[in-house]
């Protein structure tokens, strides 16, 4: 395919979305991080100088990504995943430290975080063998399959620890429920989750007498057409019985004091007020503050660099993980309104993308690259609003950090090039 042709038919829609979210998340980083001392945009000594380079490498990649034939993707991908675990892998040896995680590379100028690069690695290695096998994804040994390919990485970061980058790799199982998996897994996995929720709210005795309630009106009201295997039910029942007693064990025992207090936080677990202000103010801080400064900028904001909470440091990490609380406080509910709707276009984009390929290949790396936009999106505006406890994860294509500014616009780009071509693949 030619230059000209190729620039016709690329997507140029996503690409201004997705340039729009990175020049404004640009400007908030610049506004949270910079001085008195202001040099240049581009002074290399401060965060919005070195995420400016990050921006203009990223978008630079677009050039090889384009040039490189869009087969290529689908028939390196299985050593790309491999070089990806490799790559986790040898954090345990050669890792870096830093706030408490072994989850970089020091490359000198640069620290590199595998975990983003796994990312991408992963959705095409998911999308080559879903592709591969041309049959039905509810065999289970498929089923067995795929989910070894998503749990791998997450299993590799989990330990470092990095759970925000665990679960996104779990994201990419609504990969497999696009291709027919089927939703009874989604419905037990839901239930699981609340049981465990629930049993740390309520007790275990309340809820196994809850649930054997409902398992007994399943079975009396249960109606020809909820079709239901009774194999993965039982198996739904003995693992829910098993969370439901094993609550207490895992809590108290098996998650770390800091994992404690944020669920106690989250949940409003504590009962003792003063217990609750001193979690509060300690692992809750960053929440707390965020909240305050999101709530101070009102409807129409502060305005820019006038932000006297962003200015006062009072919202630690505010240039990566916590960077929309900055967007709530000097651009106020129009400017928090408005980064919601960027997202939500560009993710409505992805998925009518995803949607027109014909190859499978493509069609499921494109959910895949929804499933990972979608999570890191969803989780990090609903911690920084407090709806959700506190996991460290970036806001995509605003957050400072070169990994994963570099490894988004590469999920998109190689996406965009698979577009692209899809008529020449013989769509």
């Amino acid at each position: 395919m030619s230059g000209s042709t190729l620039l016709r038919r690329i997507d140029w829609l996503t690409i201004l979305l997705m340039c729009s979210l990175m020049l404004f998340g640009w400007i908030n980083i610049y506004s949270t991080t910079v001085t008195e001392d202001f040099t240049s945009v581009f002074d290399y000594q401060t965060y919005y100088g070195k995420q400016l380079v990050f921006i203009i490498i990223s978008l630079l990649v677009v050039f090889p990504v384009l040039i490189i034939e869009s087969s290529f993707f689908e028939r390196f991908s299985s050593i790309i995943y491999l070089i990806a675990i490799v790559l986790l892998a040898g954090l345990f040896v050669f890792g870096k430290e830093i706030s408490g995680a072994t989850s970089w590379y020091g490359l000198g100028f640069f620290n590199l975080q595998p975990s983003e690069f796994a990312k991408m690695a992963t959705a095409l290695a998911l999308a080559k063998y879903l592709s591969d096998i041309q049959t039905d994804i509810r065999v289970r040994k498929y089923q067995l399959y795929a989910t070894l390919i998503i749990l791998l990485p997450a299993l590799l970061v989990l330990p470092q620890p990095d759970p925000g980058s665990a679960l996104v790799y779990l994201s990419l199982f609504f990969v497999l429920f696009r291709e027919g998996l089927p939703l009874y897994y989604l419905f037990f996995a839901l239930i699981l989750v609340i049981l465990f929720v629930t049993t740390l709210m309520f007790g275990t005795i309340w809820v196994a007498i809850g649930l054997g309630i409902f398992i007994s009106l399943f079975f009396l009201l249960k109606k020809p057409t909820l079709v239901i295997p009774t194999g993965p039910l039982l198996g739904f029942i003995v693992v829910a019985m098993t969370i439901s007693l094993s609550v207490d064990f895992i809590y108290t025992e098996v998650f770390e004091q800091r994992h404690r207090d944020r669920f106690d936080l989250w949940l409003r677990l504590e009962k003792d007020p003063s217990k609750l202000e001193k979690i509060r103010k300690s692992i809750g801080y960053n929440t707390y503050q965020a909240e305050k400064a999101i709530e101070s900028g009102g409807f129409n904001g502060k305005g820019f660099m006038e932000g006297t909470r962003t200015k006062g440091k009072f919202v630690p990490e505010q240039h990566t993980d916590y960077i929309f609380s900055s967007v709530g406080e000097e651009w106020g509910f129009i400017g928090t309104a408005g980064v919601i709707m960027l997202f939500s276009l560009l993710l409505l984009r992805l998925v009518f993308i995803a949607e027109r390929q014909r190859r499978e290949f493509n069609r499921m790396y494109g959910y895949g690259v929804v499933s990972i936009l979608l999570i890191h999106y969803g989780v990090n505006i609903g911690m920084v609003l407090g709806l959700l406890p506190t996991i460290g994860i970036p806001l995509p294509f605003f957050s400072y950090g070169g990994s994963s500014q570099l490894f988004f616009s590469l999920l998109i780009f190689i996406m965009l090039k698979l577009d692209a071509n899809r008529l020449r693949d013989g769509i």
